[in-house]
């Protein structure tokens, strides 16, 4: 990097913070610090709802899904505007007569104060989870790529977060939110250009995707049931609608966002604005991977792009052999090459055989380079993540965009990860504060006492959320690592939420009876892997409902 990255980077970040903390500082009162004094407009709800969910996860680890996999990671969110629409239908109303501070002061009111503590308990379980990877992503990626301390990376955006979120509250976290989703779209609208600009000059736009789509990269749609296949139209339609529900309507990180909002009618413009640009937000962020693809059909690319797998390779005695998976590599990359430049020109049905050929050929060298990197890894007794798909992004900005856009990229997955981390360690102690402290330690304590406490709690909920980050270990692919423990959850919590709205001769003991056993039995269904994770969402909450309206059919005098 260039001192004019660093200024750029350092510029932006330093920008953020101050203005976050010196335009919200002053809450003296619950309502000013949790809801942020319910004067956010609609935009700004959108804006903030939006760049909560989009973490540096997502501008990471999403191009990198869509070079090795292509497009159809995008049926993933197929379900978040059928969501959006309920959610404004039926949660909002709810929420905005009932005027809540958390999602589940509405159970306490329906069922009873121990069901609000056990749904309020499983949010900060998950929640607090997903904090510390939120932080972890970018740092163990950055470090890895840049050679800055990991340890160090976490707690800088920690305290980053930290500051502004304690100073401000909920108006802290939601203006600076627009900066934030501001900074981003810039960054990845200059670096989908730059990709384009950089393809040889007989490579046009149409050129790109036609290339793409021969190499597999355009499929979208996949109509198949096939349980085995993670993204299908279906997986995304109903296992994404129930996991959106779930998320937007009951994770106190984002209803807290929507609750922030001038009248019930801004808070449903803001969820409907959100739903109208997440699919086309994500479309275009896999394109960009997509478009990173195409670029490397034409430039070498390393076997692998996780810069510590190859250091560790590099130094064992699977040197040679990695050496002789390279050679392979650049021959298959040649012939490819040729073999594209030609079906650009005449389409022809057999080159894309032979491209498919070529990518089977890179595809297996690239999994012998794998499994060399674990024998070496194993050898030295070192942990190295050999799935690079969090990498391949990173190392495209890093190796090729010009001086100033690296700043710039990197100032994009920083804010990113910065906004995704407020809004939870903002949700976490809110939670803390008023469904649990407040409810049962503290109820008549003034508004400055909670003020206080939340604030603490935020700055408690900062320091766990550094801590798990410093002790994660990477998974598969970080984007799923978050929607998996989302997964997890989720599914239970909405059915909670469903038999309060709907199912109004459930009492309260048959709902918590139910909620305990389903997240048992949803841990072991993932555990066991016996479906994919998109579909926990909807087997949790399916099964909550069925559990609470058999206790509650069976034993009609206990449970009340």
């Amino acid at each position: 990097m260039q001192t004019i990255d660093w200024i750029i980077l350092i510029g932006t970040l330093l920008t953020i913070v101050i203005y976050g903390s010196l335009k919200t500082k002053g809450s003296k009162n619950v309502q000013d610090y949790v809801r942020g004094g319910n004067s956010s407009q609609w935009w700004t709800i959108g804006l903030s709802v939006m760049a909560t969910q989009a973490s540096a996860i997502t501008f990471l680890s999403t191009p990198g899904q869509a070079f090795h996999d292509g497009m159809g990671f995008v049926q993933f969110y197929f379900g978040l505007p059928i969501a959006m629409v309920i959610i404004c239908m039926v949660f909002i109303p709810i929420y905005h007569k009932l005027k809540v501070y958390t999602a589940y002061e509405y159970l306490e009111s329906r069922f009873d104060v121990k069901t609000r503590s056990l749904t309020a308990i499983l949010f900060l379980i998950q929640r607090g989870l997903a904090a510390g990877i939120t932080i972890y992503a970018p740092a163990i990626i950055l470090s890895a790529v840049l050679g800055w301390n990991l340890t160090y990376l976490n707690i800088i955006i920690g305290i980053l977060v930290i500051v502004y979120t304690v100073t401000g509250g909920t108006k802290a976290v939601s203006v600076t939110q627009k900066q934030q989703m501001a900074i981003i779209f810039i960054g990845m609208f200059i670096a989908f250009f730059v990709i384009l600009s950089y393809l040889p000059e007989n490579i046009t736009f149409s050129n790109a995707l036609e290339i793409a789509g021969a190499s597999d990269k355009m499929n979208i749609l996949d109509f198949s049931f096939d349980f085995e296949n993670r993204y299908t139209v279906w997986s995304g339609l109903i296992g994404g609608t129930f996991l959106a529900l779930s998320y937007f309507g009951t994770d106190q990180s984002q209803v807290q966002r929507y609750l922030s909002g001038k009248s019930m009618r801004e808070m449903q413009l803001g969820l409907i604005f959100n739903g109208l640009l997440k699919v086309p937000m994500q479309f275009f962020i896999l394109l960009v991977g997509v478009m990173v693809f195409v670029f490397y059909q034409f430039h070498p690319s390393p076997i692998n792009f996780n810069p510590a797998a190859n250091s560790t390779i590099e130094n064992s005695k699977y040197s040679e052999e990695y050496k002789a998976l390279e050679l392979d590599q650049a021959k298959i990359f040649n012939e490819r090459e040729q073999a594209i430049q030609e079906y650009v020109v005449t389409k022809s049905p057999t080159l894309i055989q032979k491209i498919h050929d070529s990518n089977a050929a890179d595809e297996a060298n690239r999994n012998a380079a794998k499994d060399l990197i674990e024998k070496a890894a194993a050898d030295r007794l070192v942990n190295i993540e050999t799935n690079d798909k969090d990498y391949v992004f990173i190392h495209f900005i890093l190796n090729n965009l010009p001086k100033g856009l690296i700043g710039l990229l990197l100032a994009v997955i920083l804010s990113a990860a910065m906004s995704s981390t407020a809004s939870e360690i903002n949700a976490l102690a809110s939670t803390t504060a008023l469904d649990i402290y407040k409810r049962s330690y503290a109820p008549d304590r003034d508004e400055g006492h909670y003020v206080q406490a939340t604030k603490w709690l935020t700055l408690g909920w900062g320091i766990m959320a550094i801590i798990v980050a410093c002790i994660a270990n990477l998974a598969e692919n970080l984007i799923q690592l978050v929607n998996i423990i989302g997964s997890i959850f989720y599914g239970n919590v909405l059915g909670i939420f469903l038999l309060a709205f709907f199912f109004k001769m459930v009492k309260a003991k048959a709902v918590f009876i139910g909620a305990i056993i389903t997240q048992i039995i949803v841990i072991l269904v993932w555990w066991l892997d016996w479906m994919p994770y998109l579909w926990l969402n909807l087997f949790g909450c399916m099964v909550v409902i069925l559990l609470a309206l058999i206790l509650q059919t069976t034993q009609k005098n206990d449970i009340k």
